[in-house]
């Protein structure tokens, strides 16, 4: 791969290497710091004194350069370690603090929540700084919030945790990754907006997109029809009804309702059709290159700064000074030095799920597609053309299938067909489409445009719901760990290269890869069946325990759940990514032995043996019980409350624990309970 010969290649890969280590580890700022700026001046003395930039130490110096570079990088961008940060200005969580924020941004809304990303101004009216998210009681009327609106909220601050129950998505962790270390919770009672907004870049995006949607809403545009257009064209998916993007899903058409370098593209040939008539002189070039970057840019800034937008507007910019400036660039060079730029001012990027899909999807297309395309070469041009669509899909999902079945476990088996009727229509779409929203910014909306756009989205929707009923084709429920992942990208790239020129080498380099994704395979069974372990699950309102030997589990659960137990939303992660399944259901007894060790369960019946010396006590549903008592009949080595019990009782067992010096665990609060 000629990629990987790139200086800038190296750089980069090192770069980002420095950011994961400061992700996960979150070295002390004064040392990384310390340690770059000694690497630095060895560097500049081994480049102007010694080598002058050619010999291997140099290399090697560059590297680590990259490396340190990338560490201080994230350290710089993480807030948390500034001492004005909100967090580090409310350490106890038990305390109701005053906050003024400003709105930002808004997300998809849940089912009790109306949700918004806000900055932090000021905390019990203390200079204060970071973003928190917001998230405020449908019943709270919410119409007038707009992006810059201020507002004081007195609440908790309550900070990221962990997920309650293993395997389920980590939403702390995202939140984290977006620098957002907390959340906030507010009601009608605890509210108050004010009259001020901060009229920021942001502020004025979300005007300008308030002005496209009231124009088009004024010439009668169908509220389904135009949340798909605000996706497809800006990026904005908070709107669409989850029965649309649960077709799109299916169909595997979602990345088309992410705004990508396919819609980027598309926006930069509409700019340079526009600007065909300027000269092609030197001047004339750089006025074409301005005004391609300022509507590039724009139109990043209208669309929220999402880190697809991002990623497309600045591959393209470059793109866009090669063709204006009219010098060759070289896809795979604009390629990395746009990941390098992105991730020097924004390194929490790098942990999107999108913005990892959507590199590795071009990385793919650049480095598979001309291999695929010449293998045959179709003489009629229609068949020209719907071969190349086959070749990207097929180079892309090549790229981003691991990555997908890693996140969401699942993968549509009709993206063939889905890109064969959408990337066609996706163009004329979107010529259209950026018509009339640029003429609904100036308060003009052609109607003959609207229509052919709305009737276009109308059926791309109804063509994608046909694709999406065909559910049997998508294949679910497939685990994949960290372990698989690498290896499975080692053995994908190993083939790839076996496939463009098969040689000696690359015969073993690929046998190799097929050999050690097995391994990992095999490792990973091994690990399990070694295993064993009971877990108590976090449930809102229902019990769910397990006991499992291998990968065979005994669930135990009451009711119309034991029923459906295998499809429960708490339990089907634990079981999709670790490879178990469910070998026996039982409903929950009062007592289960584990590990040579006693477990008694008390319900609501509140019944409770005599001459019994259980080593674990779990209460559920709300016994009504004298805890003290029990414990000093039954003395056990620690006390377990699941979801299924009154805040208030968990309240009062808490300190009737404390007293007695017996650990109290409340999955409420602290997550699943691991028993091994």
């Amino acid at each position: 791969m000629k990629v990987i010969q790139f200086p800038i290649a190296r750089i980069t890969f090192w770069f980002v290497l420095g950011i994961l280590l400061a992700y996960y580890i979150t070295p002390s700022p004064q040392i990384a710091f310390t340690l770059l700026a000694i690497v630095s001046v060895v560097f500049a003395i081994t480049y102007f004194f010694i080598v002058k930039g050619k010999s291997l130490i140099f290399g090697l110096l560059t590297l680590l350069l990259s490396f340190m570079i990338g560490s201080c990088t994230w350290i710089v961008h993480d807030d948390t370690l500034k001492t004005k940060h909100y967090i580090n200005q409310c350490p106890d969580e038990t305390k109701q603090h005053t906050i003024e924020i400003s709105l930002i941004e808004k997300l998809k809304s849940s089912a009790y929540k109306n949700r918004y990303v806000a900055n932090v101004k000021s905390i019990d009216n203390k200079a204060a700084f970071g973003k928190i998210l917001l998230n405020i009681d449908r019943k709270v009327n919410t119409n007038d919030l707009k992006i810059g609106s201020q507002m004081l909220v007195k609440s908790f601050i309550v900070k990221n945790k962990k997920p309650n129950n293993p395997a389920q998505f980590d939403y702390g962790k995202y939140l984290d990754s977006k620098s957002i270390p907390a959340q906030l919770y507010a009601n009608a009672n605890n509210i108050r907006i004010g009259f001020l907004e901060d009229k920021n870049m942001l502020y004025y995006a979300a005007k300008i997109r308030e002005r496209i949607l009231r124009n088009l809403r004024k010439n009668n545009f169908h509220d389904a029809e135009l949340n798909i257009v605000m996706a497809l064209i800006l990026g904005q998916q908070q709107e669409i009804s989850p029965e649309i993007l649960h077709d799109y899903q299916f169909a595997g058409a979602v990345h088309v309702l992410s705004v990508s370098g396919l819609h980027i593209g598309f926006i930069l040939l509409f700019i340079n059709f526009l600007l065909t008539g300027l000269p092609k002189n030197k001047r004339g070039n750089l006025f074409r290159f301005a005004v391609v970057f300022i509507s590039l840019w724009g139109f990043a800034i209208i669309a929220g700064l999402s880190p697809s937008v991002v990623r497309s507007v600045t591959m393209f910019t470059f793109v866009a000074a090669g063709m204006c400036l009219k010098r060759d660039t070289n896809i795979f060079h604009t390629l990395l030095v746009s990941i390098l730029l992105i991730l020097l001012f924004m390194p929490s990027f790098l942990f999107d799920v999108g913005f990892q899909l959507s590199y590795v999807s071009l990385f793919f297309i650049l480095w598979l597609q001309p291999i695929f395309s010449k293998s045959w070469t179709p003489k009629n041009r229609i068949f020209k053309y719907f071969w190349d669509i086959l070749t990207v899909s097929l180079a892309a999902q090549i790229g981003a299938f691991p990555l997908s079945i890693y996140y969401f476990h699942q993968f549509p088996g009709l993206f063939f067909l889905t890109n064969l009727v959408i990337l066609p229509a996706l163009g004329f779409i979107m010529a259209v489409g950026v018509f009339v929203i640029v003429m609904a910014v100036f308060n003009y909306v052609p109607k003959l445009p609207a229509i052919t756009l709305e009737w276009s989205i109308r059926i791309l929707n109804g063509t994608i719901n046909k694709i999406a009923s065909f559910g049997q084709l998508v294949i679910k429920d497939i685990p994949l760990n960290m372990y698989m992942l690498i290896s499975l990208y080692a053995l994908i790239i190993a083939f790839s290269l076996w496939f463009k020129k098969k040689t000696y080498n690359r015969t073993i380099f690929a046998l190799t890869t097929t050999l050690i994704f097995q391994i990992v395979l095999i490792a990973t069974q091994f690990q399990n069946q070694q295993q064993s372990e009971m877990i108590v699950f976090h449930s809102a309102k229902n019990s769910i325990i397990t006991k499992r030997n291998g990968e065979k589990i005994d669930a135990f659960c009451n009711g119309e759940l034991l029923a459906a137990i295998s499809e429960n939303k708490i339990l089907k992660p634990y079981l999709i990514a670790n490879f178990y399944h469910i070998l026996k259901k039982e409903e929950i007894r009062n007592t289960i032995y584990f590990a040579h060790k006693k477990i008694l369960i008390i319900d609501s019946t509140a019944i409770a043996p005599k001459n019994y010396n259980p080593n674990v006590l779990l209460l559920r549903q709300s016994p009504k019980i004298n805890l003290t008592r029990l414990l000093q009949n039954y003395h056990p080595e620690i006390i377990i409350a699941d979801g299924s019990n009154f805040k208030s009782y968990l309240k009062l067992w808490k300190a009737t624990c404390r007293k007695e010096k017996i650990p109290f665990h409340a999955t409420a609060e602290k997550g699943f309970y691991r028993l091994k």
